[in-house]
C-alpha cells in the first residue's frame, strides 16, 4: 500500500497560499498605480475650459481665476460640485453647472445676477429678491433705490411692486422707497418729489397724491419739494427754496 505524503501536501499548500498573497500584491500595486497616474494632474490633466453663458458683468477670466483659486486636479480628481461653489462665489453669478467632458475639457455655463434694485446704497437686490454685494457705482443702468432693514427685505420689495403699479399708468415712477424699522413708508419720485405715506392705506394715499397734483403744482411758482399724506383728509406740502 502507497503511503501519503503529507509533507509534500502541506508544501503545495504553503506554495499556493503564497503565491496568491504575491498575486494580490502585485493587483494592489498596480492598482495603486493606476489610481496615482489618474488623480496626477500632470498625468491626466484638464486641458481646456469652455464658459457659456450671457454675462453683462462678469468675464471669462473672472470664472478661471475662481476655478484656480484652490486645488483643481486632474480629470478624474476635479470635484465639480468644489469647483461649481468656486464659481458661484463671484458677486454677480448667480448659479452655475460645471460638466467634464473626456478627454480633458471641463464646461462651464453660468446664469448671471439680475438687478433689480440698489439695497441700502450699497448692495444690489436681484430678480429674486436676494441681496448680494456688488460695486453699485459701476452699474451701466440706473435702477431704483430700496432702503430697510435686511430683516424685512420682502416687505420692502412688496411694497416697491405694489405702489409701482399704482404709478404705472401715470407719469411717475419710483426712484426710491423706504420702509423703516416701524414700517413707515416714504417715497421719492422720478420727478424729485418726496411722499410720506406712513404705516396705513398707502395706497389710498397714493392716489389722493395723483389726483392732487394738477391742482398742486400750480399753487406756488416753486418746485414740490414734499408731499405728506398722513392725513385722513387734506395733505401737506413742502416746496423747494
Amino acid at each position: 500500500m502507497k503511503q501519503f505524503d503529507w509533507h509534500s501536501v502541506r508544501w503545495s499548500f504553503w506554495f499556493g497560499v503564497l503565491a496568491f498573497i504575491v498575486i494580490m500584491l502585485g493587483l494592489i500595486w498596480s492598482g495603486l498605480k493606476v489610481y496615482q497616474t489618474l488623480m496626477d494632474e500632470q498625468q491626466v490633466p484638464l486641458g481646456a475650459i469652455v464658459i457659456q453663458g450671457d454675462m453683462q458683468h462678469s468675464t471669462s477670466d473672472d470664472i478661471r481665476q475662481a476655478l484656480i483659486a484652490g486645488e483643481v486636479g486632474s480629470f478624474f480628481a476635479a470635484d465639480v460640485e468644489t469647483l461649481r461653489d468656486r464659481v458661484e462665489a463671484l458677486p454677480w453669478i448667480y448659479s452655475a453647472s460645471v460638466r467634464k467632458e473626456w478627454p480633458g475639457r471641463l464646461r462651464i455655463f453660468v446664469v448671471e445676477q439680475i438687478p433689480m434694485a440698489i439695497w441700502n446704497d450699497q448692495q444690489v437686490l436681484n430678480k429674486q429678491g436676494q441681496i448680494f454685494s456688488a460695486q453699485v457705482n459701476e452699474l451701466a443702468v440706473e435702477l431704483p433705490h430700496l432702503k430697510g432693514p435686511d430683516a424685512d427685505v420682502q416687505e420692502v420689495i412688496r411694497q416697491f411692486e405694489r405702489i409701482g403699479g399704482m404709478l404705472a399708468l401715470s407719469p411717475f415712477s419710483i426712484q426710491q422707497l423706504e420702509v423703516t424699522e416701524r414700517f413707515s413708508v416714504s417715497v421719492r419720485l422720478n420727478n424729485g418729489i418726496s411722499l410720506r405715506l406712513g404705516r396705513e392705506a398707502r395706497l389710498e394715499r397714493v392716489q389722493r397724491f395723483m389726483d392732487l397734483y394738477s391742482f398742486l403744482s400750480t399753487q406756488d411758482e416753486r418746485a414740490i419739494d414734499y408731499v405728506d399724506l398722513r392725513y385722513d383728509t387734506g395733505v401737506a406740502v413742502g416746496w423747494r427754496e
